[in-house]
């Protein structure tokens, strides 16, 4: 009994005693852990790994001149700020809801000028209100333009005939058109990615088996279902696993791998009804697409290399559509997907494209915080986002689709691997470049 009442006073006594980093807000008490837990819970629904974001909060509260006063947690779906003398802790729990590439710049402005001190932690709350105010579900044009632009874009990146460039834009317009009328349920949500690529692979494989056409490649599949891919997600994971966050990094790389087998089974279902063949020899990463081409001619012909380039902006601007950027971030991710596309073209026949991988994405990453630094408005971690979906699909297609085998999943492993080492390469100079604080 002595320990029980030994352990209430002390409880007691803690609840009693003031909070001991606070902030005045239109004359109210706001607890410090309250703000930061605020913009933490933003951040993640930004899409930011729980590393980045706790990095972040750190730094916004080394910035107020909190110092360790407060310890920051962070998990895929809340924040946890204590306080180290009493243990209080305040909970924020995530929305859930993504937010579109502009509300993810106008959040990571809003880290930069709160680490700058330009931003007060008072201001918080208005801030974070006003940037979620712009979230809206996704308007049907954009949206379905937008994946048709994608799937077309990437099916002339990856050297598909022209008869599969054309039904990809079809097909992906169709896939846009299923995600839209799912996203309104959320109890469907899960099966989305089983059911668009069941529905590509079944178009693709009764366009094919109409036609006559068997060179089938791996992105005539592929392509329409690429925004659902979780290749960030995978990718992030793995970024928390080297960064000791254990639990969040299983969990996230256990829902990839589960969307990944969603996609797979929807795959070889569709193949199953059809009877479709995919040729196995089309599977290739980004940096191997210049040794794709077929001497058939008409539409069985392949584009031209050149037109990879003009792809490549094509691609961009979809995912622009698909994801809600303004012109600015359309103009950054035309860069830098171009960058990225020309560094692993140029570095893949030295290197092998595994090690071009991670190269460019330590290239890019400093190349972004360039870029942030001339053009404030156009955050690093946002702008280098579009280079996920230019590098990793290649690699996921080869998990979901060209082969079971444990042996070539060596290559889609490695290349994630890669990619991550690249990225953490990439952050460790965050210093060499003094970021502006937005102006506005």
């Amino acid at each position: 009994m002595v320990g029980i009442g030994s352990a209430l006073t002390n409880l007691r006594d803690a609840l009693r005693r003031p909070e001991a980093h606070v902030e005045v807000i239109d004359g109210e008490t706001v607890p410090v852990g309250m703000l930061l837990g605020t913009l933490g819970a933003l951040l993640l629904d930004a899409g930011s790994s729980v590393t980045d974001v706790r990095s972040a909060l750190e730094k916004t509260r080394d910035a107020a001149g909190v110092g360790d006063g407060l310890a920051i947690g962070v998990l895929p779906a809340l924040v946890i700020v204590s306080e180290t003398a009493t243990g209080a802790a305040t909970i924020v729990n995530a929305e859930g809801i993504e937010l579109s590439f502009r509300q993810s710049a106008r959040a990571n402005r809003l880290v930069l000028g709160l680490e700058r001190g330009a931003i007060a932690l008072a201001e918080i709350p208005a801030r974070v209100r006003s940037i979620r105010q712009g979230t809206r579900p996704p308007a049907p044009l954009p949206w379905v333009l937008g994946n048709a632009l994608t799937s077309a874009g990437l099916a002339v990146v990856f050297r598909c005939p022209w008869w599969a460039v054309l039904l990809a834009l079809v097909v992906g317009a169709l896939v846009g058109v299923i995600g839209l009328l799912l996203r309104r349920f959320r109890e469907a949500v899960a099966v989305v990615p089983f059911l668009a690529a069941f529905c590509s692979t079944a178009v693709v494989g009764l366009v094919a088996a109409g036609t006559g056409f068997d060179h089938v490649p791996l992105y005539a599949v592929c392509a329409p279902v690429a925004v659902f891919v979780p290749g960030a997600l995978i990718t992030n994971a793995l970024l928390e696993l080297t960064a000791a966050d254990i639990v969040t990094g299983s969990a996230r790389l256990t829902q990839g791998l589960i969307m990944l087998g969603f996609m797979a089974a929807g795959i070889a279902a569709g193949s199953t009804v059809t009877g479709l063949r995919i040729d196995p020899t089309s599977a290739a990463l980004v940096g191997e697409v210049a040794g794709i081409g077929t001497d058939r001619p008409g539409w069985e012909a392949v584009p031209a290399l050149w037109a990879s380039w003009l792809a490549v902006v094509v691609l961009a601007t979809g995912i622009s559509l698909v994801f809600g950027s303004g012109w600015r971030l359309t103009a950054a991710s035309v860069l830098v997907m171009l960058t990225a596309y020309a560094v692993v073209s140029w570095l893949t026949p030295f290197s092998g494209s595994v090690v071009a991988t991670g190269l460019a994405a330590a290239l890019l990453f400093v190349g972004t915080r360039v870029l942030e630094r001339i053009v404030p408005v156009i955050p690093a971690t946002v702008s280098f986002r579009p280079a996920f979906l230019l590098l990793v699909p290649g690699t996921v297609g080869l998990v979901a689709v060209a082969t079971f085998d444990a042996a070539a999943l060596a290559t889609p492993l490695a290349t994630f691997v890669s990619l991550c080492v690249g990225t953490k390469i990439g952050g460790l100079l965050p210093g060499l470049f003094a970021r502006n604080a937005p102006s506005h």
